[in-house]
């Protein structure tokens, strides 16, 4: 074996036998201090997906650029196409080399293997997802899955989600069809106290990927605030707006000061990845060094993370109610 990948390999053993060793985290905050100090000064933390360097390079520069704390996620088709473990010695090569808070989420995690996976390879926070599974059997596979990687990493961040807000981050022509009523804070309090799980993902008028109209800014999401406000008083734990992309601003700033802790956005980024690309590609038909190429794609990329970065860390002032 050449000894460059001994010594890869060699890292990514220590980085799955103790997760915590190679992240530095003994002299920075944890994902849970982040939160508690973002609700503190009622801004949210902003989650971005990943999907290859491009991506990943952009959360980081806009990071740096703005001077605020950054949650990187990665699906689980993410995660299979880049590497779990290797995404994961990414993120701290990057974290340790700019001196960013950035932590990483294992986004939508449908099975105990996987979730298992993502705690040993040393991510901050797993999204563990059985929302498409009757409530009883949500609730038993979640709190199972919570047990497991808190007994990897007791600081790990769990997140549970119940409610239907679609999948895919995608572009539609039209809304996706069959949505289920919004998550009741009843429903909401019973799953958090039987999961045991730090934060819940709630269908509060949120939906995964945009309408074409809203790609063309024609159209806006929309969310129910006042039942943000009343699953937050229910729960008392972090909350999640999934499905970020498209929603109006002010809604975020209302989000925000009702009770939303972290939000995630992935269709914007993809927008602007593939808009950027073609853009770059057609500029030069006879460039063929990808690094020329794909410069300007996570600069396109970057600005609109740092966009939303800006907007979820705005002082909170003169909210409508």
């Amino acid at each position: 074996m050449p000894e460059i990948y001994k010594i890869v390999e060699g890292i990514l053993t220590l980085q799955q036998s103790n997760p915590l060793r190679l992240s530095g985290r003994a002299n920075m905050n944890t994902l849970r201090d982040v939160l508690t100090q973002s609700e503190r000064d009622g801004v949210a933390l902003g989650h971005f997906n990943v999907a290859n360097l491009v991506m990943v390079k952009a959360v980081f520069n806009a990071a740096v650029e703005t001077h605020v704390p950054v949650l990187i996620g990665a699906s689980e088709g993410e995660r299979d196409f880049l590497g779990t473990r290797q995404l994961a010695v990414l993120v701290t090569s990057l974290r340790e080399e700019l001196d960013v808070e950035a932590f990483l989420n294992a986004d939508h995690t449908h099975s105990l293997a996987k979730a298992v996976e993502a705690a040993k390879a040393g991510f901050d926070a797993v999204v563990i997802d059985f929302s498409a599974l009757p409530f009883e059997e949500n609730v038993a596979r979640t709190k199972e899955t919570v047990e497991a990687i808190k007994a990897i990493n007791p600081a790990i961040l769990a997140e549970g989600e119940i409610g239907d807000i679609g999948t895919g981050s995608e572009i539609h022509e039209q809304p996706q069809s069959g949505f289920k009523s919004l998550t009741t804070p009843e429903e909401a309090k019973q799953f958090v106290h039987s999961t045991g799980i730090d934060a819940l993902a709630p269908a509060v008028g949120n939906m995964h990927g945009m309408l074409k109209s809203m790609v063309q800014g024609t159209t806006k999401k929309h969310l129910n605030i006042e039942r943000i406000s009343q699953i937050k008083r229910a729960t008392g734990v972090f909350l999640t707006l999934h499905g970020g992309s498209g929603t109006d601003d002010d809604d975020f700033r209302r989000a925000i000061a009702a009770g939303i802790n972290i939000i995630h956005i992935n269709t914007e980024l993809r927008v602007a990845w593939r808009q950027s690309l073609e853009e770059s590609l057609g500029k030069n038909a006879n460039e063929v060094a990808p690094y020329k190429i794909l410069a300007p794609v996570v600069d396109s990329v970057k600005r609109v993370v740092s966009s939303r970065l800006r907007l979820f860390n705005a002082p909170r002032t003169n909210v409508a109610a």
